[in-house]
Parts: C-alpha cells; sequence; structure tokens
C-alpha cells in the first residue's frame, strides 16, 4: 500500500484548524490554542488560520504566540489591516510595544503592494469598513452578554442602522460611478467593504447591485462567498428559501436557528462549492448545534413562534 503523506498531512492540518475554531466558538481559548499549535507544526502558510489562531491565543493572554501568529499571517499575505486594528479579540496586545511594531511593518509592507492602488478611495473604503465592523463587533459582544432581548441590544442596533443608511449613501455613489472596483485598485478589505455595506442595505438597494457583483465575481472582483451571503439574503427577502444556510434568526425570547434553507440535506456540498465552510462550524456562533434531521422537525414551530413574536 502507497500511504499519500502529504494528503494525510493536508487532513490533520484542516481536522486541527476546524476543531481549534470550534473551540474558539466555545471560548476554550486554551484547547483552541492547542490545536492551532498542532495545526501550524504542520504547516504554517495559511493568513486566516495564522490570524484566527492568534486571536485564541491573545484570549487566552498568551501574548507571545499571538504576536508570532500574527507576524506569520503578514508574511503570509494577510492584509487586513483595518480589522486588525478594530478586532476586539486582539485588544489585550495593544499595550504591548511588539503591536506597534506589528503595526509598523504591516504599514510599511501594504505600502509596498499598494503602490498603484487607488489610495484615497481605499481610504475611505477602509474608514467605511472600521465603521460597519466596529459597531457589529459591540453589537455581538453585548448580544453574547446580554441577550437578545435587552436594552442595550436595542440600543446598538438603532445605532447600527444609523450608521448603515450613512454608509449606503457613500458606497452607492463609489459602485454608481466606478462599478465593482477590484483588490487590484483597492485592496482585498476595501474590496471586501462594497460587500458588507450592500449585504446590510434594504433589499431594493441589494436587488439594484447584486448583478454588478455576479459580473465582479466572474471577473475575480468580488468572492463567490460574498456573493453566496448575499444571495441567501435576497431570497428569504423575496420569500424564497435560502441557498446556503448564512442566515440566522436571532428573535428576542427565541432560540436563534437557521431560516428556511432549500435542500438542507446537500447544503455543505453547496457551500464548499463557493468556498464556505461546513455549517455546523458556521452556526456555532450563535450556539447552535447543527443535526439536520432535527432542523427539518423543529423549523415549523421555530417559524411559529418568530412570528408571533415579531407581530406583537
Amino acid at each position: 500500500m502507497v500511504i499519500n503523506v502529504g494528503f494525510l498531512q493536508a487532513q490533520t492540518y484542516k481536522e486541527f484548524v476546524q476543531k481549534g475554531d470550534s473551540c474558539y466558538q466555545a471560548k476554550d481559548y486554551k484547547t483552541s490554542v492547542g490545536y492551532y499549535e498542532k495545526a501550524f507544526k504542520i504547516e504554517h502558510k495559511t493568513s486566516g488560520d495564522l490570524y484566527n489562531g492568534a486571536c485564541s491565543a491573545a484570549l487566552l493572554n498568551d501574548n507571545k504566540k499571538a504576536l508570532d501568529w500574527l507576524n506569520l499571517a503578514i508574511d503570509n499575505g494577510y492584509e487586513g489591516i483595518a480589522h486588525l486594528q478594530i478586532d476586539k479579540d486582539l485588544e489585550s496586545l495593544h499595550s504591548k510595544k511588539e503591536w506597534q511594531e506589528l503595526i509598523t511593518k504591516f504599514q510599511k509592507k501594504l505600502e509596498i503592494l499598494e503602490v498603484n492602488y487607488d489610495k484615497p478611495l481605499q481610504k475611505e473604503l477602509l474608514a467605511i469598513y472600521a465603521d460597519d465592523q466596529g459597531i457589529r463587533g459591540d453589537f455581538m459582544k453585548v448580544y453574547k452578554e446580554k441577550g437578545s432581548g435587552s436594552k442595550e441590544v436595542d440600543s446598538l442596533g438603532k445605532i447600527m442602522m444609523y450608521k448603515d443608511s450613512l454608509n449606503l449613501i457613500k458606497v452607492s455613489k463609489i459602485l454608481d460611478e466606478r462599478g465593482w472596483l477590484g483588490k487590484d485598485v483597492i485592496g482585498s478589505q476595501a474590496n471586501q467593504t462594497l460587500f458588507l455595506v450592500i449585504q446590510h442595505s434594504d433589499l431594493k438597494t441589494q436587488q439594484k447591485y447584486m448583478p454588478m457583483m455576479k459580473e465582479a465575481v466572474k471577473k475575480g472582483n468580488a468572492k463567490a462567498s460574498s456573493l453566496a451571503l448575499m444571495e441567501d439574503r435576497v431570497s428569504l427577502r423575496e420569500s424564497h428559501k435560502q441557498i446556503y444556510g448564512s442566515q440566522i434568526s436571532m428573535i428576542p425570547g427565541v432560540k436563534a436557528f437557521v431560516l428556511p434553507l432549500d435542500d438542507p440535506d446537500n447544503v455543505d456540498k453547496r457551500r464548499a462549492e463557493v468556498g464556505l465552510g461546513p455549517i455546523a462550524d458556521y452556526v456555532k456562533k450563535w450556539n447552535i448545534v447543527w443535526d439536520v434531521e432535527a432542523y427539518k422537525k423543529e423549523l415549523p414551530e421555530l417559524e411559529r413562534i418568530s412570528q408571533q413574536k415579531k407581530t406583537k
């Protein structure tokens, strides 16, 4: 028998990373870091995994490991400086001199990579990104601590809607005048901002820009995984079922659940085709345990209860 060691290592690496992600979602940061360590002994070249491992390490107050993995993430192509600077998982690092050294190193690297970018437009979009994701970070933190029916969550929700309305005006103007610009023009995080703002807009706006985004995906100027999330949101708003299971109900007084999903038995196959991970891993951040048979049985009752809550 011939054993493909490279294939086995790839499988083991993926399994360790998935377990690290799962433990992070469960707030078991010590175990999460342990799994990431095992994964990175096999390889350490996937920037997103290194970044996520650094978040777990920072939350564990293992600052050295967090900074080491962040540096490796940057060396292996991580470009999300706007996200890194507002990520609450990394706040424990901000007072360290090594943090500022890392930021300086990051900025110098990006200056070289981005020499031909539209810098004023990129700067504008990165500021919008920080605005969009910053308030959502605050919202999710309070949501987890206080619950969906709390006054704090309600207040942050209103602030979020106000910020979204202002950001939409800016991004709509950019899309109408310049089209869906790729990361070769504005960088990957600014490019992602275009999607985020439209994803958080009203149905009419999403319907207007989705054809533009589909063309951008074909040209490599937008991510297929991002388009999948928008397609789910539009489908539900048009009273159809979602395709990829990305949209979650968070109605006060009702446990979080995946909104109506077409062919739930094969959702992971569809998710993999657009670059999304397994739905079981995705829904853990809402404390949902994915069981497809239980989902099919429970969904009608959960929808009924949710509808009652909405109409009260």
